[in-house]
């Protein structure tokens, strides 16, 4: 096991704070803060990146000017969570500023406007325009903001431009928070959004807060004729690595503030295996518990990168530590409100998600997973942020910050074995040469660049037939020939071509069905994060609150890691309503509307089961078409499995938009260097369902779009391995 220390860093104050600033009592701003809203008074300045690290406040940078009274923003977050937890700040920021306007915050989620909607008997078009014309601040997600600047939410009577005409014009500023999570698909959704509002609402900002700025953003952005300004505190010297009490002491007197503590950060190599982690958490539970004992007033989090991991794992601990009168909760994108309103006064929190953890769950403990760099990157980043906590009104202070990376074996290689070593078993290292040592060596992952020429343009398209509609022609004059030259121009593609693309995969797909019609492909390359056709309703009983156990769950991770009863979808939704009925808290149920199949989980599995999808023809012309096509028929062969059938039953007579390729799945994975969580499967057809591996591959929805624009590298045969 490897170790460094990783320096304490502190901020550069700004300087030259605007006179007419408002500021609460004895707060300073920081460098990249006033540098932030410079940039977005600035007439030369269409968008701006903050790429401040994590921790260094660049949520106030974003809403600084709303919190002087003089504009209106859009938060954009990538997760409900998110934005529930930027929606608590934000009120927090008015309390303390008091700005004169008062600006009203709302909170737009889908399952909050489906509440709303029916609560105040509007369609939710209507209670969208509602929620937005109440609000200064609005919080929300790109999913919703994407999806009413296509049209949706409207009836076949109303003008295409009635909602975004209106929230685009009563709103100056944009803001997309975490902006580095975001795949190929929802760069290029966002892409075609600001192309739109800047031909039909000019001198609009939009802000981009990520630590990692997106590349192909940058890149695409100076193709649109953007003109934008990058944040950058590291690039200009903005932040010190003090080695000395003294130097620490002495920024301290310059107003430097503290964004991180040192951290003795230890590196755990781990075989390449998928319960590698679990194993060694297992095995050292008790060394994790010594860390509570030595240390009393300790908080930790462990960080996994799978659900049922942290669901087998969390009562192990839990009874391990509640002997010595410690608590252990989990936070995962599964866990219920209630469940993580919880874990805020645990002393361990087990999960998958960070929200919370190391912001209002302050920690001086950290064992994590990573996916990629900047995953690893993020989730080291919420610890060190706090000296400490209250708790019953007594201060308590951390003596100290420790994490353990569980990372794979060539990872720690890369970074400290043999001549090559970049970092020394036991030294020291600044926080911004580390972080590109870890962008430098971790696996590299695809980056789809190939994306945007391929799939970019179908939204264009389609933003563009509103333009063309007689209502509004007149009004947005000139806007429809500069969205389709900016279009053309940002994606280098041409929209005839696409049309022609899109009357053919039209064609296609009437064949099949024998409907009239539809275009399940095109449908995927217009949407924010593609179709779910997997996606089955789960009612979960192990999740304690009642009204947090209906949720939506992939029937792959359902094959894989679940014990599960099957339900009906009249039994399951009669269950929800009762359940609403009887805790008095509204259940969304919108997002059942179209799942696969329905079940109780009764519990997760021990041990991962074996499966694979089927085909019951030959798969081989299939491949050989090297394109995105759409199938029927495909189901599970799951031999031991009591209920596969009841859902190949339902999965035959789905309509799937597919990439097939004749290679396994764990060699594509590896030579096309795809993300962990990348959504491809094995796939066997009827010569090949008793192979003891599947020899094709098979990707759904908007991940077969993405492979589609990787797979040439095997229609060539070029032969290609990475180092991974």
């Amino acid at each position: 096991m490897a170790s460094i220390q990783l320096k304490p860093v502190y901020s550069c104050p700004a300087e030259n704070i605007p006179a007419s600033m408002n500021l609460p009592a004895t707060w300073r701003l920081a460098w990249h803060q006033v540098e932030t809203l410079n940039a977005l008074h600035s007439s030369d300045v269409d968008v701006v990146f903050n790429t401040a690290m994590t921790g260094d406040g660049k949520s106030l940078a974003a809403y600084l000017d709303i919190l002087q009274g003089n504009s209106c923003a859009i938060g954009l977050y990538p997760t409900n969570a998110l934005a529930r937890d930027q929606e608590i700040q934000i009120q927090d920021y008015i309390a303390k500023f008091q700005p004169s306007n008062e600006p009203r915050v709302n909170r737009l989620s889908g399952p909050e406007l489906e509440i709303y909607a029916e609560n105040e008997g509007l369609r939710k078009g209507s209670a969208i325009a509602t929620r937005s014309g109440q609000s200064e601040v609005l919080i929300t997600n790109p999913d919703i903001f994407h999806y009413l600047h296509r049209g949706a939410y409207l009836t076949d009577k109303e003008t295409p431009d009635k909602l975004w005409n209106r929230i685009d014009k009563d709103f100056d500023l944009f803001i997309f928070d975490e902006f580095h999570v975001f795949a190929a698909p929802q760069v290029a959704s966002v892409l075609n959004t600001m192309l739109l509002i800047r031909v039909t609402n000019r001198h609009k900002k939009f802000l981009f807060l990520s630590a990692t700025p997106n590349e192909a953003l940058l890149k695409r952005l100076d193709a649109a004729g953007f003109k934008y300004c990058v944040i950058n505190p590291s690039d200009a010297d903005k932040y010190k690595f003090p080695d000395t009490q003294a130097e620490e002491t002495e920024l301290k007197a310059k107003h430097w503030r503290q964004v991180a503590r040192p951290i003795d950060l230890a590196f755990v190599a781990m075989e390449p295996t998928s319960k590698a982690s679990e194993t060694w958490l297992r095995e050292n539970q008790g060394s994790i518990l010594e860390q509570f004992l030595k240390h009393p007033g300790s908080k930790g989090a462990i960080i996994l990168n799978s659900i049922a991991a942290v669901k087998r794992l969390t009562p192990i601990f839990r009874e391990l530590f509640v002997d010595h009168g410690l608590t252990v909760r989990e936070n995962t994108g599964l866990s219920g409100q209630q469940e993580k309103t919880e874990s805020l006064a645990a002393d361990l929190v087990i999960g998958t998600s960070t929200i919370d953890v190391g912001v209002d769950f302050k920690i001086n403990f950290l064992v994590f997973e990573s996916s990629d760099a900047g995953n690893f990157i993020q989730r080291l980043g919420r610890l060190g942020r706090h000296d400490g906590y209250t708790k019953d009104g007594q201060d308590i202070r951390f003596d100290g910050f420790r994490a353990y990376a569980l990372v794979p074996n060539f990872f720690v290689e890369r970074l400290f074995a043999g001549e090559d070593a970049v970092l020394a078993d036991g030294g020291t290292c600044d926080r911004i040469r580390f972080q590109n040592l870890i962008r430098e060596k971790y696996r590299k992952i695809n980056n789809f660049e190939g994306y945007y020429k391929r799939w970019g343009g179908v939204q264009s398209f389609y933003l563009a037939q509103q333009l063309k509609n007689t209502n509004i022609q007149q009004q947005y004059a000139g806007s429809l020939q500069k969205f389709c030259a900016s279009c053309e121009k940002t994606f280098d593609i041409q929209l005839k071509r696409v049309a022609g693309q899109l009357s053919g995969w039209a064609k296609d797909w009437q064949t099949l069905s024998g409907q009239k019609s539809g275009n399940p492909i095109a449908e995927d390359a217009r949407s924010f994060r593609g179709s779910s056709p997997l996606q089955c309703g789960l009612y979960d009983l192990t999740e304690a609150y009642e009204p947090d156990r209906f949720k939506t769950y992939d029937l792959p991770g359902v094959l894989s890691n679940l014990d599960i009863e099957m339900r009906s979808k009249s039994a399951f939704l009669d269950t929800l309503k009762e359940s609403a009925e009887r805790t008095g808290q509204p259940i969304p149920k919108g997002r059942f509307r179209h799942c696969l199949g329905f079940m109780k989980l009764c519990s997760y599995r021990e041990e991962r089961l074996n499966w694979t999808f089927t085909y019951p023809g030959d798969l081989q012309p299939i491949a050989d078409a090297w394109q995105v096509q759409v199938l029927q028929g495909l189901q599970v062969w799951q031999p031991d499995n009591p209920w596969v059938g009841s859902i190949n039953r339902r999965l035959k007579q789905q309509a799937l938009v597919c990439y097939v390729l004749r290679k396994p799945m764990r060699e594509v994975r590896l030579r096309l260097r795809l993300p962990m969580h990348f959504q491809i499967y094995p796939i066997s057809d009827a010569g090949s369902i008793h192979d003891a591996n599947a020899p094709y591959s098979v990707a759904f929805g908007q991940s077969a779009l993405l492979l589609d624009t990787l797979a040439y590298r095997f229609k060539h045969d070029r032969g290609e391995i990475w180092v991974v």
